[in-house]
């Protein structure tokens, strides 16, 4: 399946790109092939597969903070750059109504 983009009032969600390393390591996650890895969205049949998006500032596109919906356990977590939990937040909820409505999968906030 392709990355689907999600527009989460003021942030966007996209896949990860290997441009987004920087922004990672802030957030603890140093391996280079990790945007790569993500970036691809689990395919019809996949169960052990999660869908990811990098949470970005609209303007610049700089990646604040990282949404990962688990298909399969129906969860969503996310992880933030200091200082921008609010926009981890708006993008959890974005993910649960995405999850919904496109897959179909209830999750619990």
């Amino acid at each position: 399946m392709e990355p689907v983009e999600i527009n989460a009032g003021a942030w966007y969600l996209r896949a990860l790109r290997p441009d987004d390393r920087a922004a990672l390591a802030e957030l603890g996650e140093t391996d280079v092939g990790y945007p790569t890895v993500r970036a691809v969205a689990p395919g019809p049949g996949e169960s052990d597969a999660a869908y990811s998006w990098a949470v970005c500032e609209p303007t610049t596109g700089e990646l604040l903070a990282e949404i990962v919906l688990d298909p399969v356990t129906a969860t969503v977590r996310g992880w933030a750059r200091p200082g921008h939990g609010d926009a981890a937040a708006a993008a959890g909820a974005s993910v649960r109504r995405f999850a919904a409505s496109a897959l179909g999968i209830d999750v619990e906030p």
